[in-house]
């Protein structure tokens, strides 16, 4: 009986079916650290999240310029039940023309181990109003000429770095704090513009200056009849942003420079209007440019994670057929410690390029992982040239990992064009093997 159980432990260790299904078991228990892996990549990138709206809450959030808008009050009479109404209203115009010519001065901030794109802008505003416009104020009891004023929209207030003097016409005119057309608007400063109605056969000019801080991007509304904007930077990874791309531009190791003109044919709203009627419509019109970190490591680390399993499968295959073809038996404890050294390829590549860039960090980190196995292999295979073997193949594999981490629009392509690569290569080194045969051993 002992005889029976000692064979039957006999078959069942140099049963390659066994193996295969023992090997198989400990690629998708070694799964479980390459998910947790994935978590913790995903928590350090929350991390670097709340790093930068910290940052740029105390510094400035993305500002968007939405404006100049002139807006003049008028009233309505209404006859209900014999009785007059009388309704307040508001008549809305845009300039005629706006150029918006600007500088963007980047910085980088540290919250601790993370960076943080901020900018100053200084920035010169101007065109003028043709406010014949106002011409089609219909139906009204009584036109406020005296209680116009126009509403420049900045994001966050708190990047305004000088004071703003607004000139209109001949005149310069101080501004004062917040909206008052909060449904079109909702963050802003105010201008009192008085007007007179023998002046609406005329156009009047207008010019700003604005010196703001902001963070991550900048973005302007199309809101002249031409609207024409132009910006410069030193930056020199700049992604444009919104509905409207620039009409020309210029990206170099020195920087960027962008013009944009938007005609109101180009877009979804006229240049005057009452009350709240295109409110919506002028946010969906937006457009700028986000000043972006070159590499999002974070991203990349976790792409290279998803590859896991398709590393650990390839590193065992060869572990398994050094075992068929030189007839080398490997402990399963041996092929789990290999794969745990392949997941430590992760950590290390987050933790590295938190400290470094990407490439640096993935070099250091393939290269001690490559290191760590080839070494080991050389008391598993006891064969020198078997182990240089599996380094290169180790290296070709992360060398292929690399180049679809970088391939970002041709990834798939190159995904699979190596897949296929690498079957076909294993389908060659196998082909002379009798399955059946090492099943009987």
């Amino acid at each position: 009986m002992e005889n029976v159980i000692s064979n039957a432990r006999s078959r069942m260790r140099n049963s390659h079916s066994v193996k295969l299904i023992v090997i198989g078991l400990i690629i998708l228990i070694l799964l479980i650290p390459s998910s947790m892996i994935q978590s913790i990549i995903q928590e350090r990138e929350s991390m670097s999240a709340s790093a930068i709206h910290e940052v740029s809450n105390k510094w400035a959030t993305s500002q968007d310029i939405n404006g100049p808008i002139l807006t003049i009050p008028f009233t309505k009479e209404y006859i209900i039940d014999d009785k007059s109404a009388i309704t307040n209203h508001y008549f809305h115009m845009l300039p005629e023309k706006l150029n918006i010519t600007g500088t963007v001065n980047p910085e980088k901030l540290k919250r601790g181990i993370y960076e943080i794109v901020v900018y100053n802008s200084e920035m010169s505003i101007d065109g003028f109003f043709d406010l014949s416009e106002a011409k089609k104020i219909t139906g009204a009891k009584d036109i406020i000429w005296t209680d116009a004023f126009v509403t420049m929209g900045i994001t966050d207030l708190r990047g305004i770095k000088e004071q703003l003097l607004f000139s209109w016409g001949e005149e310069i005119i101080g501004v004062e704090p917040g909206s008052k057309i909060s449904s079109i608007v909702q963050s802003g400063v105010t201008i009192a513009t008085p007007l007179k109605s023998d002046l609406i056969d005329d156009s009047i000019s207008f010019n700003l200056n604005l010196n703001i801080n902001g963070s991550q991007s900048l973005s302007f509304m199309p809101l002249g009849g031409v609207t024409n904007v132009e910006l410069t930077s030193t930056w020199d990874a700049p992604s444009f942003n919104g509905n409207i791309l620039p009409d020309s531009r210029e990206v170099n190791e020195d920087g960027f420079n962008a013009q944009w003109q938007v005609l109101e044919l180009n877009r979804n709203f006229p240049n005057s209007w009452m009350d709240n009627a295109v409110s919506n419509q002028i946010y969906n019109s937006k457009f700028g440019v986000d000043l972006l970190l070159p590499i999002d490591d974070y991203q990349k680390s976790m792409r290279s994670a998803k590859y896991a399993m398709l590393i650990l499968t390839l590193t065992f295959l060869v572990f398994y057929l050094v075992e068929v073809m030189n007839k080398r038996k490997i402990h399963p404890f041996q092929y789990t410690l290999v794969g745990l050294a392949l997941c430590l390829f992760y950590i290390l590549l987050v933790a590295i390029s938190e400290h470094s860039n990407f490439n640096t960090s993935y070099f250091i980190s393939a290269s001690a992982i490559v290191l760590m196995i080839g070494l080991y292999s050389l008391s598993v295979f006891n064969n020198k040239s078997l182990s240089l073997t599996l380094s290169l193949i180790l290296i070709a594999l992360y060398g292929f990992l690399f180049v679809t981490l970088q391939l970002v629009d041709f990834a798939l392509l190159i995904g699979a064009i190596g897949l296929a690569l690498i079957l076909a290569a294993t389908m060659y080194v196998t082909r002379k093997i009798d399955w059946y045969d090492l099943s009987t051993k």
